[in-house]
């Protein structure tokens, strides 16, 4: 009995040096994990193309659809936010005159604001938000630039690790980090498919019915709800609040306003908890707890990158736990592995 408090002890104080290497290493540690998450999505394409091209060829062909598919999916970003910014900042002053209708109502019923939003809210707030914004585009280009260096030496050292864990003398533990490699990087595959699909599908009736409703720029709110969809809970929460403030500008009566809210969590509700767990399966079910402490845990740790790769993150410890009868019940309990099943496990 001591020996396993012992072990959890250990366990925890491995956990909790891991996220503080986590924290203060962050410029390394999530460039590389970012990177790791592009490997396992592009490796099946690089190693198609091997079969027929020679080494160097693949990797140039793999490092183009990953610079296309980021410099679309960057693109796409930009021209929504950038044609809602654009009308929000021509627009400013009617955006001011609901502000203080919503403040002369609030006051009426005795909540005042004014003084909260003068405090909090001055010109040297705004300031400092668009240093910090600036500071974070110019971040976010090294981050990807790095990203960027990590992918291509990642994508030349697949086959060399594969036959270095496969030579290692405990055979055992080089058998295990393959297997796990590969099931984590199929399941990430599969992760990243499904949230494609459902935030694609989130999309599109996000459009449907702000279109249906009149709400402006329908067409950039579905690409927004596209976008942000591919962060759990806070993506969508945001992809509801967003439009929904927006529409409080428009429309010159509350009823409008309250049913686009009602009916995009609506539709964010069926899509995320009633269509995206049945299209998933059971081979990607994680607790709902966990997948909120992933995103909250890792957006604390890394800011919103990290809150989309929190569970990516999740799926690869629980898949490898999932692969050693020691830590096995870690996985049934949290939902990776089934119970009932018995998980693959490396030979002696």
């Amino acid at each position: 009995m001591p020996d396993r408090y012992n072990s959890i002890a250990v366990t925890l104080i491995a956990v909790f040096v891991a996220l503080a290497a986590a924290t203060f290493a962050r410029t390394v540690i999530a460039p590389l994990a970012a990177a790791l998450l592009i490997v396992a999505l592009i490796w099946p394409v690089q190693a198609r193309l091997e079969r027929y091209l020679p080494t160097y060829l693949a990797l140039f062909l793999s490092v183009v659809v990953i610079v296309v598919s980021v410099a679309a999916f960057g693109s796409l970003a930009a021209w929504a936010l950038g044609r809602i910014t654009r009308w929000i900042v021509a627009e400013a002053e009617r955006f001011q005159s609901v502000y203080a209708q919503m403040t002369a109502w609030l006051e009426s019923h005795g909540i005042a604001i004014a003084g909260v939003w003068t405090e909090h809210f001055n010109a040297s707030w705004l300031l400092r938000t668009l240093q910090s914004i600036t500071s974070r585009l110019n971040t976010t280009l090294s981050f990807w630039l790095i990203v960027f260096v990590y992918v291509v030496l990642l994508l030349l050292e697949v086959r060399h690790f594969e036959r270095k864990a496969k030579n290692l003398r405990n055979h055992r533990l080089g058998q295990l980090l393959v297997l796990g490699t590969e099931q984590s990087a199929s399941k990430l595959r599969r992760y990243m498919a499904v949230r494609t699909q459902m935030s694609l599908a989130t999309g599109v009736l996000v459009w449907v019915f702000a279109r249906l409703i009149g709400l402006q720029f329908a067409a950039e709110w579905g690409v927004i709800a596209f976008i942000l969809n591919f962060i759990p809970f806070i993506g969508p929460f945001l992809a509801t609040t967003f439009p929904t403030l927006f529409a409080s500008t428009q429309f010159e009566t509350w009823y409008p306003v309250l049913g686009l809210f009602v009916g995009l969590n609506l539709v964010q509700f069926i899509v995320g908890s009633y269509i995206e767990p049945r299209v998933a399966g059971a081979a990607l079910s994680i607790s709902p707890s966990l997948i909120l402490l992933s995103v909250f845990l890792w957006a604390s740790l890394w800011g919103p990158f990290g809150a989309f790769i929190g569970v990516p993150i999740s799926i690869v410890v629980l898949t490898f736990c999932a692969l050693h009868p020691s830590s096995r019940w870690i996985a049934e309990l949290l939902g990776t592995a089934e119970p009932n099943s018995t998980p693959a496990e490396p030979t002696p």
